[in-house]
């Protein structure tokens, strides 16, 4: 089974059991702190990779980094670290977070671009969205310069890339196929 759709197994189970504990919310706030923090710091990445290191460490390092975490939070890192699939914790938590706003009747648009949004953008993006996906949905801009221009879309699992750093890596493959 591929990470994706074991990520999205254990997510489902977690939101799952976190509805019928009325704790959703408060294990999405925890899931959003675990996808940052393990985003933010690539030390803690490489520790929950690493096969070298045991699941023991790994298990009282995240208990102590999270350690005000829900218990449902808690159960889930236990899972994930006797199934040896704690590697996958981010990914598990990025799917908790877009099921739970799914749930919600919501989503975040993730829209990234080499300059910050104008309002007028931003609020044809937000109708676009809304329309397209039914969903009361909340926009949220970051700035890539490396992207040069245009913009990435994001919501939920679905990304479009019109960004002119992808068209250009699109003719550099183009050029390099002809040869």
């Amino acid at each position: 089974m591929n990470q994706n759709r074991a990520a999205i197994r254990y997510a489902k189970a977690t939101l799952d059991f976190a509805v019928e504990k009325k704790a959703a919310d408060a294990v999405e706030k925890d899931m959003r702190e675990i996808a940052a923090t393990i985003s933010e710091n690539e030390e803690l990445q490489n520790v929950l990779e690493s096969p070298i290191i045991k699941s023991e460490v790994k298990k009282n390092s995240l208990l102590e980094i999270f350690k005000g975490a829900n218990e449902i939070t808690k159960g889930l890192l236990q899972t994930l670290i006797s199934n040896k699939r704690i590697a996958m914790l981010q990914e598990v938590a990025y799917k908790y977070i877009i099921l739970h706003e799914k749930l919600k009747g919501e989503e975040v648009a993730y829209v990234t671009t080499a300059v910050p949004l104008t309002s007028d953008l931003e609020k044809k993006i937000l109708e676009t969205v809304t329309k397209a996906t039914g969903n009361k949905v909340t926009l949220e801009n970051k700035i890539d310069e490396s992207i040069i221009g245009g913009f990435v879309l994001r919501v939920g699992d679905t990304q479009y890339d019109a960004s002119i750093a992808n068209k250009l890596n699109g003719l550099k493959r183009e050029f390099t196929n002809s040869l």
